[in-house]
């Protein structure tokens, strides 16, 4: 059996996870930081401090969550591309300084792409209550339930608040970017109308359970195709489009608190109709173009019960990550690092922490 524990500290989140021979999960661990609510958005310097004080208490939970010593763990897999700088040197740091007291390889996970690989995570039977720090462990029979199968090639979509990228999978080391924004992420407009709206951080899963008792029907908010066969994404004029509704058309004749609930709603509905018509269409051209045999959807807006809805009529099967492994985790790493092992991709003591991802048009 292949023990990997993953480190993953790209943004704002603090997480470990122990996999066994790739997809199954031990233990999952995140450290959701609220400091950034008040902001309205991820401060980098904060975030760094946050991570230096969690990614140890994250580790020693997460070995104790999954009943593996230390010295049982065959590699150390670690997402050091992208994300923050200032973030991201936590997590290589302490990945590299575990793979060289144990002796042990270490692996290089590009995030974009282990979220991708997250539709093949296997829970445990038996989750524990959802806290601020979030374990995973697999339960007493020492069963999980069958990875699902991804057949290629495939078309992959990430869309979180970072990142909205298309994909071409022919295997899972063999990834071109097809498509990408030109401007916001998905998840950034999200989080962006939240504020027009004045509902708090994340917008995302607010959003979402409002957008359940209002009509996608009640604005008609534009949808940004760009050209006939573009696979690239745009959503700031959306964004745009919802402030000059919700504050008039100079962006301050009105304020959000001059709208009803209902209306709230009604906007927070159509809104997200406008994102999951955009993102669908955009999945059809690239599958289209690619010959796919499957869907697979990664990141924080993988968990939108409006995306998920829609894409279960999609025509070819649609795979999405569990629930909790939608957001950032390291789980998904370090399932991503068992394949990257197998295929001998591993990194020396001098990895560094870099911005950007290896994806590139």
């Amino acid at each position: 059996m292949s023990l990997i524990l993953g480190i993953e500290s790209t943004c704002d989140e603090t997480a470990a996870a122990v996999v066994a021979d790739g997809p199954r999960v031990l233990a999952s661990v995140v450290a959701t930081h609220a400091l950034h609510a008040r902001y309205r958005g991820v401060v980098p310097e904060i975030a760094s401090r946050a991570h230096i004080d969690s990614i140890l208490p994250v580790l020693i939970e997460t070995l104790a969550a999954s009943a593996i010593k230390l010295a049982d763990i065959d590699a150390i897999a670690v997402a050091n591309r992208p994300g923050l700088v200032g973030s991201l040197l936590v997590g290589v740091t302490a990945a590299k300084t575990l793979a060289w007291s144990l002796a042990k390889p270490l692996i290089p996970v590009d995030h974009v792409h282990a979220h991708l690989y997250s539709v093949t995570l296997t829970p445990g039977l038996f989750p524990s209550p959802c806290t601020q720090r979030e374990s995973q462990g697999e339960g007493s029979s020492g069963l999980s339930p069958a990875p699902p199968q991804v057949i290629f090639p495939a078309v992959g979509l990430v869309c979180s608040g970072g990142h909205t990228s298309l994909f071409h999978l022919r295997s899972w080391l063999d990834i071109d970017l097809i498509g990408a924004t030109i401007d916001d992420a998905v998840g950034e407009a999200y989080d962006k109308v939240a504020a027009i709206l004045e509902l708090g951080y994340p917008g995302g899963p607010i959003i979402d359970t409002l957008a359940q008792s209002g009509d996608p029907r009640a604005v008609q908010f534009p949808r940004t195709l760009l050209e006939r066969e573009s696979l690239d994404f745009s959503f700031s004029g959306l964004k745009t489009a919802v402030l000059y509704h919700v504050r008039g058309h100079k962006g301050r004749e009105k304020r959000a608190d001059s709208l009803t609930p209902a209306d709230i709603a009604n906007v927070a509905a159509s809104f997200q109709a406008a994102c999951v018509d955009v993102l669908i269409e955009k999945i059809r051209r690239a599958a289209h173009r690619c010959n796919a045999r499957t869907v697979v959807i990664g990141g924080g807006v993988s968990a939108n019960s409006g995306l998920r809805r829609a894409l279960s009529r999609f025509d070819i099967p649609v795979l999405f990550p569990p629930l909790q492994y939608c957001t950032d985790n390291a789980a998904m790493s370090a399932a991503l690092g068992h394949v990257l092992l197998q295929a001998n991709v591993t990194a020396t003591l001098d990895l560094e922490a870099q911005p950007s991802s290896q994806f590139a048009i």
